[in-house]
């Protein structure tokens, strides 16, 4: 370890880049306050220094924009925001303004603003403006890159002319964080994106070869005299549902109603720390989990979909300890032992409901960050009938408390520090789990090398208590055309943070190491072309043994025509499964290999389509799996638009575990078909109004063909006991997500929604797709309509109406 911490130190002034000095752009304090409305005559912005000669990231790193198509950018503040002035030359029509919903982008070229105002190069919120005047707010950190989930409430007004087109800004002090400094410099950068070139510029260059994003910006200097305000809001919210399921059952209602109230609410602590809090919140209107018909012994990872606990979350997501799903969605326990043998589940709740959900967060002006998280959850009752028609509820889940806590100390060279802590605490005799670890990431002073890891310890206590232990450990080159890295990872057999976080399996000691180059400079006839290959060695921990090992290497290279192309290999040696079998015996997983080809058009064409293939070999019984993928894109206007995609998956010939007989694991050999369609579309009316449809068609399969028995030395014996039989599968899930929504005031907005779920699972294999179709078509049918208005109040708004400003 010493060897190679001292190699480290001695290529990282050896090989180290020197990076180009920021760019400094000076603060102007203004008297006049502008009109936001995309006209720049205001005389607040005359003989002011202009910000321009923007520099490419992409797709000609460092060039510099021409004069037909430059960027003037001036900035000015006042007491209460800090106004943005932008013209972008460019001839009319190839300025792209398709229409979408607030925090997309879509075809369009946009101008934004990102401001790191504590200057510390790893945090920052970026404010985006398209041409059609859409706006889109991200807030940046090392940890998360790009959050767009973040919102604040800003005004912004764009205009296209003869020259190309403008926009103005005003950026109000409660959308930020930042220090009481009599005078302060805040860390700036301005990007432009011309969408039909594909091309992307930077006020400060942001030079892919770098690492990181926000510690490539410039200076904003001479900030005096501003003073962070009191930063309060309330977003008050009503909604309204009307479900209909026909379960047709005694004593279960076909059709219910409900009514509900609640409430956000934002609070500046401090100038560095907010509170957010969500009282009875509704999560109703977000889009629907792709659920799949999963062989594998682990759970499925959904992505989170939930505003509130995707906004803002980088520091609470450090360490990969926290899985918001499990908060209200996907809890990790389910208790059955209240439902006896002769009583079957009528109705069983698949979400607990969230009660209310508390943030704390920020940074102080010395880096130090500090975050705190707590919700809960209501209990969760399963309604069971018994033989006799007696039906009655029995609590599955108990009332839970969830709770993170965390500390992150920012270094020199965008080097960090971090504590966290994960509590889970449930009522009644179940029990309480609480994870704890210790971070670290250091970076050398040019950015090019970098070392990281973490320990952690979880410990759970109940009828049983158990601690476990995990640790991590990177290192390598970062920046540059050559990158590499080794990872060093271990878990012992008693590690478990998935009470709270998402976790498949521990008990093992993994050694990666990970090689890639990659060429920015565009060449005759590709933009850029990167390479890169890799090597993973796993062993178990108790009892020591073999577990696996797997190559890779890929290649993907960026045409003239913006049309890409991807090569990828994979190998997979035999490798001892200790999770498959579901018993703790170990399968001996066959050798296999595949080969993948992805396409990708230039996607600022009106029609574009792409789309993958891949072939999988698998030695034991020659099994084979092919992978067809094919999406297609139309922008038939600025305002409508619509999107199909296609997947088909095939196996033959595969082997998993099927079932078990006593303590023996049996194995099937089958076939198996995925199919899944999915449409989607959307229609804006206006940068503040839109209508959103997504229908969501999967259909998955397992038709076995013959049976093993698993052995003691992780081989197959054929099954020669009683025919097996309902062990097939056929899986049809059908979705549609219909939105409306209108952002009828800066923060507020009103959403209608329609959906339509249905699920179907049999032992019974349907032949055809479209046999499929229907029949997901013609099963029960769970239907909702709902409306929800959501009404933003500033209270310094309502403090300035009190005083007649």
């Amino acid at each position: 370890m010493k060897i190679l911490i001292l190699l480290l130190l001695i290529s990282s002034y050896a090989f180290g880049q020197n990076l180009a000095k920021p760019r400094e752009f000076p603060a102007s304090r203004t008297e006049q306050t502008p009109k936001i409305d995309g006209i720049l005559d205001d005389n607040c912005w005359v003989g002011l220094p202009i910000a321009t000669d923007l520099v490419e990231a992409n797709p000609v790193p460092g060039r510099i924009e021409t004069k037909d198509r430059r960027t003037e950018i001036k900035l000015i503040y006042d007491d209460v925001a800090v106004y943005f002035y932008a013209r972008m030359y460019e001839s009319p029509d190839s300025v792209a303004h398709e229409l979408v919903t607030r925090d997309n982008i879509g075809t369009a070229d946009f101008i934004s603003v990102i401001f790191d105002t504590f200057l510390d190069k790893r945090n920052a919120n970026g404010f985006f403006v398209t041409a059609a005047g859409v706006q889109f707010d991200a807030k940046y950190s090392p940890d998360m890159d790009e959050d767009p989930n973040w919102n604040a409430v800003w005004e912004s007004a764009v205009k296209i002319d003869s020259l190309g087109w403008t926009c103005e800004m005003k950026i109000p002090y409660s959308a930020l964080r930042f220090s009481g400094k009599p005078t302060q410099n805040w860390g700036v950068n301005m990007c432009r994106k011309r969408a039909l070139a594909n091309v992307k510029t930077f006020w400060n260059f942001v030079d892919p070869k770098v690492n990181g994003f926000i510690n490539q910006e410039g200076t904003l200097t001479g900030l005096k005299d501003i003073k962070p305000p009191l930063r309060l809001s309330f977003s008050p919210y009503i909604s309204s549902y009307v479900t209909h399921y026909p379960a047709n059952l005694p004593g279960v209602k076909n059709t219910t109603s409900s009514f509900n109230g609640g409430m956000d609410v934002k609070y500046g602590i401090n100038n560095s720390f907010t509170l957010d809090m969500t009282l009875v919140p509704d999560f109703g209107q977000v889009q629907s989990d792709n659920r799949i018909l999963n062989l594998t012994p682990f759970e499925v990872k959904f992505n989170e979909n939930r505003q509130f606990f995707t906004e803002g979350t980088e520091l609470f997501n450090k360490g990969d300890l926290f899985y918001s799903k499990r908060i209200g969605s996907i809890p990790s326990y389910y208790n059955d032992s209240g439902i006896k043998d002769d009583e079957k589940v009528i109705k069983d709740q698949t979400e607990t409901k969230v009660l209310n959900a508390t943030k704390i967060s920020g940074r102080t002006a010395k880096g130090f960050g500090v975050g705190l998280f707590n919700a809960i959850t209501n209990s969760m009752q399963t309604l069971v009938e018994d033989q006799e028609g007696n039906t009655r509820e029995v609590e599955t889940q108990p009332l839970t408390n969830y709770n993170i806590l965390v500390f992150d100390q920012s270094l020199k060279n965008n080097s960090s520090a971090t504590f966290i802590n994960t509590n889970v605490l449930r009522r009644g005799s179940t029990y309480d789990a609480n994870v704890t670890g210790l971070l670290f990431n250091l970076n050398d002073k040019k950015n090019v090398y970098f070392v990281n890891g973490s320990g952690k310890m979880s410990y759970t206590k109940g009828t049983t208590s158990s601690t476990g232990f995990n640790y991590e450990f990177k290192a390598g080159k970062q920046s540059g055309n050559f990158i590499w890295s080794y990872l060093q990872q271990y878990a012992d057999d008693q590690f478990d943070p998935s009470d709270m976080g998402f976790f498949t399996n521990n008990n093992f000691l993994n050694h990666s190491l990970n090689l890639a180059y990659n060429i920015y400079k565009p060449h005759k006839w590709y933009n850029q072309w990167q390479s890169w290959t890799g090597l993973t060695y796993s062993r178990r921990v108790v009892p020591v043994d073999y577990q696996s090992l797997y190559a890779y290497a890929g290649s993907y290279v960026q045409f003239k025509s913006f049309w890409s192309l991807e090569v990828d290999l994979n190998y997979n040696a035999v490798n001892n499964d200790f999770y498959e079998a579901r018993n703790g015996q170990v399968y001996k997983t066959p050798e296999n290999y595949d080969i993948a080809i992805y396409v990708n058009p230039n996607r600022a064409k009106a029609y574009n389509f792409g789309g993958n293939v891949r072939y999988r070999h698998q030695d034991l019984l020659k099994g084979k799996e092919y992978n067809f993928y094919f999406f297609q894109n139309l922008r038939w206007n600025d305002k409508l638009s619509f999107g199909l995609d296609l997947n088909f998956n095939p196996n033959y010939n595969y082997v998993n575990w099927v079932t078990a007989q006593g303590d023996q694991a049996v194995f099937s050999k089958y076939d198996r078909q995925t199919v899944e369609n999915s449409f989607d579309s959307k229609y804006s009316f206006s940068n503040k109004m839109g209508l959103g449809v997504v229908l969501r068609h999967y259909w998955s399969d397992r038709r076995n063909k013959e049976f093993y028995l698993l052995n003691h030395q992780g081989g197959l014996n054929v099954y020669q006991g009683a025919a097996l039989t309902g062990l097939d599968k056929n899986y049809n899930v059908f979705n549609i997500d219909l939105i409306y929504t209108w952002q009828f005031a800066p923060g507020s907005e009103l959403t209608l929604s329609y959906k339509d779920a249905a699920e179907t699972s049999s032992n019974v294999y349907t032949r055809k797709y479209s046999n499929n179709l229907d029949g997901i078509l013609s099963a029960t049918q769970n239907n909702s309509i709902s409306v929800k208005v959501l009404y933003y109040i500033d209270y310094l708004n309502l403090k300035w109406k009190k005083k007649g400003l």
